[in-house]
């Protein structure tokens, strides 16, 4: 993700944040939740009844136009707080990834500046779709307030925003929140000085996005019709590609009808389906792989005579009907329990694939990238005042 001698440079600043008052609001751990768009209703219902207060009363608001003067209430009754000065924040996300491994992300919590991304700054790996962008930006009118952060990646191999915060991610987090996937830990850090050094190592940084297409692109049309300094940033979790602990998971496909397998080469998989994904996951990534498993077998498949990626590859199949998990087990035990015909077990994209996409002007077919854990909403919100 290099930069261009012509290309605007990215906006990377410290922001002033909304913050939950635990003293008033109750423990963070009964606030917080996963993004809006992977909550489905009975989880949003099981979170809004934690706490009045939890933060998908305001994200997943049953009526979007309450949501701002919901919002004005918890500040006017004190539930949220404005930091007295802006801050960039070290985050620390400690999981354990679907494939049962132990693992630590870190970030920086910062407001960033919007581009439309044919100014280059800010690019996409995936489609939106203008529904939830509706409704996003009805959230984000009433509230004047983004609720969630992006979560974004930059390439510094030598690792300057890390350096230079590293002297101030000490002692014990000023923020420590945790739910069933992950824990949060966050460090607050106003020096000048460590402030400046972030802003100028990331200045010329092209940004993309992991997670967080249809808010970004709904911050972008806000400004748009809004104009003002305040709305020309939106916030995010910035890590670096290189040293911060990314991992990208493979999302598997479970269909109930078996599509036509035309131009594919199948080798018979006799080992099971958990050995087959090994397999295809140490081969290069210079032709499409992913594991067929059905009732009657397992198999490799491939398509040396196509160039395209795994999931480009599969969706051409024409699949239908699909659900998507990242856990394998969870796929072939469908097909198993005679839920669905087949189940495709897909290797994770490589973050070099995603990269050559972005620089290319392309993007990736759906859920071709799962960026685990998702980032907690409800830690900071970002008031654009």
């Amino acid at each position: 993700m290099g930069a261009g001698s012509l290309r605007p440079m990215a906006r990377v600043e410290p922001l002033r944040a909304l913050l939950y008052d635990t003293a008033r609001a109750g423990a963070l751990a009964a606030l917080i939740a996963p993004p809006y768009d992977v909550i489905g209703p009975a989880e949003r219902d099981e979170l809004a009844a934690r706490s009045p207060r939890n933060i998908v009363h305001l994200t997943l608001a049953t009526d979007e136009a309450a949501a701002g003067p919901l919002l004005r209430a918890w500040r006017d009754e004190g539930t949220l707080v404005v930091d007295p000065t802006p801050a960039l924040w070290w985050v620390v996300q400690d999981f354990i990834g679907p494939d049962g491994v132990r693992r630590e992300r870190a970030g920086i919590v910062a407001a960033v500046g919007v581009e439309p991304y044919d100014r280059r700054v800010v690019l996409p790996h995936e489609r939106t779709h203008a529904g939830p962008k509706e409704s996003r930006l009805r959230v984000l009118r009433a509230t004047r307030t983004q609720l969630e952060p992006i979560f974004l990646l930059y390439d510094d191999p030598a690792g300057r925003p890390r350096q230079a915060l590293a002297p101030f991610v000490t002692g014990e987090p000023t923020l420590v929140a945790a739910d069933a996937d992950s824990t949060s830990r966050l460090w607050r850090i106003d020096d000048p000085g460590a402030v400046a050094a972030v802003h100028g190592a990331l200045a010329d940084a092209q940004l993309l996005i992991a997670d967080g297409h249809h808010r970004y692109e709904t911050a972008v049309a806000y400004h748009a019709e809004d104009g003002t300094l305040a709305s020309a940033l939106t916030f995010a979790v910035l890590v670096n590609t290189v040293g911060e602990g990314l991992t990208i998971f493979a999302t598997h496909r479970v269909v109930k009808v078996a599509p036509a397998l035309d131009g594919l080469t199948l080798e018979p998989a006799p080992d099971g389906p958990r050995a087959a994904l090994a397999r295809i996951t140490a081969l290069p990534h210079d032709c499409p792989a992913f594991v067929v498993h059905s009732a009657a077998g397992t198999w490799i498949a491939t398509d040396p005579a196509s160039a395209e990626s795994d999931f480009a590859r599969l969706d051409a199949l024409g699949l239908g009907e699909r659900t998507y998990t990242p856990r394998a087990d969870e796929a072939v035990a469908a097909v198993a329990a005679g839920e669905a015909a087949l189940a495709f077990l897909m290797r994770p994209t490589l973050i070099e694939e995603v990269q050559a996409a972005c620089a290319a002007g392309e993007v990736m077919p759906q859920k071709s990238t799962y960026f685990y854990p998702k980032l907690h909403s409800g830690l900071l919100l970002f008031p654009l005042e």
